[in-house]
């Protein structure tokens, strides 16, 4: 990229770390947090640091340390933090109109005909909202009044938000409480660990197959729709066979029952295309937009095929914070920025050579038992064992921790460190993120005695 691109970091200015980690206004700040927040993601928990700012794809603590940011504040500012197109975009709102419930604004005009413009296919039904949750549950109440359906099937270990539809549809947490009726969990193809205990040449894609068979021994028959994220976020940047979305659409067809993408966490260049469904040439009935598409503000959105867009009328779809005019600035920004700087290809490239490096650090190193990604969106997994493939969940919080304190932000999942880094970063930053994370893995094996 060029030496004069808005975010370039001098290479020799981080990680720039002075303080032992957290330093003493992190642990000041977060302790007086902690006292009043409950409920901290499983990142802070582990490394309670306090930020301050964020340039690019740097982040600098309350106490002057930076850090290489390889989290995006968990897949969300792809773009790089306070790109100077969108940080103005919504300035410029924030001076003008903040908000007035949905009633059309230019901004918002301008970014729904934009957002259509750019969806494959006819999903040129659109509403906005401002959490990917809220944004699910909408899907999933306009799959029931297309269809009069009620019922919904979803996949292991998929994650779609933390509301109560949203999270029947994932059962992550078993602390949640009882599914709500109606809803049905599937395997999903991991060909690392395959669910059917098959060796991925062999098995033809089964989950596709297994999941029409459950279907009609489980359901009543009312199936109003199949929802699943194209390529797994939280469980690890799991990425299925090629044969296995299209089989789902063959599958909703035959069904008669609605195909929902929840692309909240893939959307936007995540995975080096606009949207995840495209590297599967699949067009879903209804897509969640999120995270990426404001790179950092909290805007959504629902898109319907054109032939179903009807039923968001039906479904009382408004809400007080979607749509506001900072929202909509952010959204129209970001999705100009992508394609005025390339930034879809410049993520299909940079996950290109961090994962050929990523396998590299596997060569070299028996805790780790994968490495996978597409894009952007890339996981390294940890394994007691590679002939047993145990799960090391104790090795992953170490490496996660040891890397943060050389001065790498990132996200851990138990057993499987999650790499979400900006689309903008430079080859030489990256490789040095990478630097910090294999030294992280040689010294939790040492320590844990894996050789």
């Amino acid at each position: 990229m060029s030496k004069e691109y808005w975010a370039h970091v001098d290479i020799n200015r981080v990680p720039y770390i002075h303080t032992e980690l957290p330093g003493p206004k992190s642990v000041e700040y977060h302790t007086r947090a902690a006292k009043l927040m409950k409920g901290y993601s499983s990142q802070v928990r582990l490394f309670p640091v306090a930020f301050e700012s964020g340039y690019g794809c740097v982040l600098t603590d309350v106490d002057g340390n930076r850090y290489i940011d390889f989290s995006s504040g968990i897949f969300v500012t792809g773009l790089g933090h306070c790109h100077p197109k969108i940080s103005e975009a919504v300035a410029a709102q924030a001076k003008k109109l903040m908000n007035c419930h949905d009633f059309t604004t230019e901004i918002k005009m301008k970014l729904l005909e934009k957002l259509a413009a750019t969806t494959m296919g006819d999903l040129n039904g659109i509403q906005l909202y401002d959490s990917g949750t809220t944004a699910v549950e909408a899907a999933l109440r306009c799959a029931r009044a297309v269809t009069g359906k009620f019922e919904f099937m979803s996949f292991w270990r998929d994650f779609h938000g933390k509301t109560m539809g949203a999270v029947s549809c994932a059962g992550v947490d078993a602390t949640q409480g009882m599914r709500a009726p109606g809803f049905f969990l599937s395997p999903r193809p991991n060909c690392y660990r395959c669910p059917f205990r098959m060796k991925h040449p062999e098995c033809g894609c089964y989950c596709a197959d297994f999941l029409e068979q459950k279907i009609k021994q489980e359901t009543t028959g009312r199936l109003a729709g199949i929802i699943l994220e194209p390529v797994q976020g939280w469980g690890g940047s799991v990425i299925p066979p090629p044969e296995f979305i299209p089989k789902l659409r063959k599958l909703c067809d035959k069904l008669g029952c609605m195909l929902i993408a929840d692309e909240v966490l893939t959307c936007m260049g995540r995975t080096g295309k606009m949207f995840a469904m495209q590297h599967w040439d699949t067009i879903p009935d209804i897509m969640t937009l999120g995270k990426g598409f404001g790179n950092g503000f909290p805007v959504t959105a629902m898109c319907v095929s054109d032939k179903y867009k009807e039923a968001i009328e039906k479904i009382s779809a408004s809400s007080s914070y979607g749509g506001n005019p900072m929202a909509c600035a952010a959204a129209l920004a970001s999705i100009e920025v992508i394609e005025e700087e390339n930034l879809c290809e410049r993520s299909a490239y940079l996950g290109e050579i961090l994962l050929k490096r990523m396998q590299k650090i596997k060569e070299a190193h028996p805790l780790v038992g994968d490495v996978r990604g597409i894009g952007c969106l890339l996981a390294i997994e940890l394994v007691k064992n590679r002939e047993t493939k145990e799960e090391y969940v104790e090795a992953g919080q170490m490496v996660y921790r040891e890397a943060f304190k050389r001065g790498l932000a990132w996200v851990p999942s138990g057993h499987i460190l999650r790499l979400s880094p900006q689309f903008i970063m430079e080859d030489d930053v990256a490789m040095k993120g990478m630097d910090i994370i294999e030294e992280a893995i040689d010294v939790t094996e040492k320590t844990l005695g894996v050789f």
